[in-house]
C-alpha cells in the first residue's frame, strides 16, 4: 500500500502481531516521545498500549486508566504515561496540567486522544487502530513534526524490503 509522506499502515492478523508492531514501535521511544491513540471500541487500543509498556519495561499488570484517567508506570530507562480520555471535556483535560506529562521524562501514550486534540503537543505519532474482525487489525500511523515523520518514513522504508 502506497503511503503519504510522514504516514505509514500496518496490518495484524493476531494478537501476538499487535504485540509485534508494539514491541517494534518501542524500540522507537525515548523521553518526550507521545502517542495519540484512536479507534473504536475493542479496536484494541489497551492491547496495543499493554504491549508498548511490557516492550519498554514495565513490570506488572498494565491496564486501562479509564476511571483514573492517568496512570503512571516505571519503565527500564523512563517513565510511562498511559492516559484514557474518554470521559473528559476538553475542559476538563485541559485541568489537569497535562504538559507535566507531554513535555515530562516520560513517553505517553492517550486512548481517545482525538477528544483533546487541541490539548496535545504539536508533535506527536499519531496511530489508529481498525478493527478488520476476529484478531485483524489495521494500524495507521500519521507522523506529526519530529521524529515522528521519520518513524512512518523508516517504517515504509522497511515494510518495502521485507
Amino acid at each position: 500500500m502506497e503511503q503519504k509522506k510522514g504516514q505509514a499502515a500496518w496490518q495484524v492478523n493476531s494478537l501476538q502481531e499487535t504485540i509485534t508492531f508494539a514491541r517494534r514501535l518501542a524500540e522507537l521511544a525515548e523521553p518526550g516521545v507521545i502517542i495519540a491513540l484512536d479507534g473504536d471500541l475493542g479496536a484494541g487500543k489497551t492491547a496495543f498500549s499493554q504491549a508498548f509498556a511490557g516492550a519498554i519495561g514495565v513490570q506488572g499488570i498494565v491496564n486501562s486508566p479509564t476511571f483514573t484517567i492517568i496512570k503512571e508506570y516505571e519503565g527500564a530507562n523512563f517513565p510511562f504515561y498511559h492516559m484514557d480520555v474518554y470521559r473528559l471535556s476538553q475542559d476538563e483535560a485541559d485541568d489537569l496540567g497535562l504538559d507535566d506529562y507531554f513535555y515530562g521524562s516520560g513517553v505517553t501514550i492517550v486512548e481517545w486522544a482525538s477528544l483533546i486534540e487541541d490539548l496535545l503537543p504539536p508533535q506527536r505519532l499519531e496511530l489508529f487502530i481498525e478493527n478488520l474482525g476476529e484478531e485483524a487489525r489495521r494500524f495507521r500511523m500519521i507522523g506529526i513534526g519530529e521524529p515522528y515523520a521519520n518513524w512512518c518514513e523508516e517504517w515504509n522504508r522497511a515494510e518495502e524490503t521485507e
